[in-house]
């Protein structure tokens, strides 16, 4: 099975923008563990520029984009030096992919190409990691949307299944924040006006993400055949349950494609 796995910044970092070292080896254990039982990993990581500032011994997350740009030009390095040595004790090589919004865009040559070396890399055994290029796309900054980043991947590269880790156990019936009697929803078969209308605003402090980016990410990649589940990242070891069909976090079911 092909499946992206979208891990959010929340999960990879801790509010001082420093690497949650336990969770991060055991992400890299399972996803290596998943990849050694044949299926093709793609992992689309956030955290750039929360990595960046905590290196940068900056006191919070920055809020103007020349001072962003800087913290993920630094972070990015600290995150593919992080995954490359924990991969890499598993035997793993790790490809570093920065794209920006017209390297995926619709009918361009850009597009073609990124697939063709993503779909080369899977061939030769490697675990391509994705990211935005924030030291240049100021677009992804101001939104924080690696949620879409991730299902227009997974459906460019018709991969099987997309999951999300983030710090939320999925999709409830209303917000969980405000309503304690708030019911996780497990499976969505259609996203409907009722669907949408559950989204609330935006993600953590560290992140810029929402259920809204994430129910926007559901529609692009079920459209493509793809299913998708959002679950919180807090115990990496829930990958080999939704892998294996397991009823964690909310599933979104594919639409059936007509081939």
């Amino acid at each position: 099975m092909r499946i992206v796995v979208k891990v959010g910044t929340s999960t990879l970092a801790y509010a001082t923008g420093r690497l949650n070292i336990q969770r991060v080896e055991r992400m890299c254990r399972v996803l290596s563990d998943l990849k050694n039982a044949g299926h093709e990993i793609i992992l689309v990581s956030s955290g750039a520029i929360a990595m960046g500032f905590g290196k940068l011994n900056l006191r919070e997350r920055p809020h103007d984009m020349p001072t962003k740009q800087a913290s993920a030009a630094v972070g990015q390095c600290e995150l593919m030096y992080v995954y490359d040595k924990l991969f890499t004790e598993y035997n793993h090589t790790v490809a570093q992919l920065l794209i920006t919004a017209p390297d995926i865009a619709d009918g361009g040559s850009r597009k073609e190409n990124f697939h063709n070396t993503l779909d080369r890399l899977l061939e030769l055994g490697a675990l391509p990691i994705i990211n935005e290029n924030d030291t240049i796309s100021t677009e992804e900054i101001a939104v924080g949307d690696n949620d879409t980043l991730s299902a227009v991947v997974a459906a460019t590269t018709r991969a099987e299944l997309l999951i999300l880790l983030s710090d939320i156990d999925g999709l409830y019936d209303s917000d969980p924040h405000k309503n304690p009697d708030a019911k996780l929803i497990h499976e969505v078969s259609e996203i409907n006006g009722k669907i949408l209308s559950l989204a609330g605003g935006s993600g953590s402090e560290l992140g810029t993400g929402g259920m809204v980016t994430k129910l926007h990410a559901a529609q692009i990649a079920t459209e493509a055949g793809c299913e998708m589940v959002i679950a919180n990242g807090w115990n990496p070891d829930l990958l080999y349950g939704i892998v294996g069909g397991e009823p964690i976090g909310t599933r979104f079911l594919a639409k059936k494609v007509s081939k």
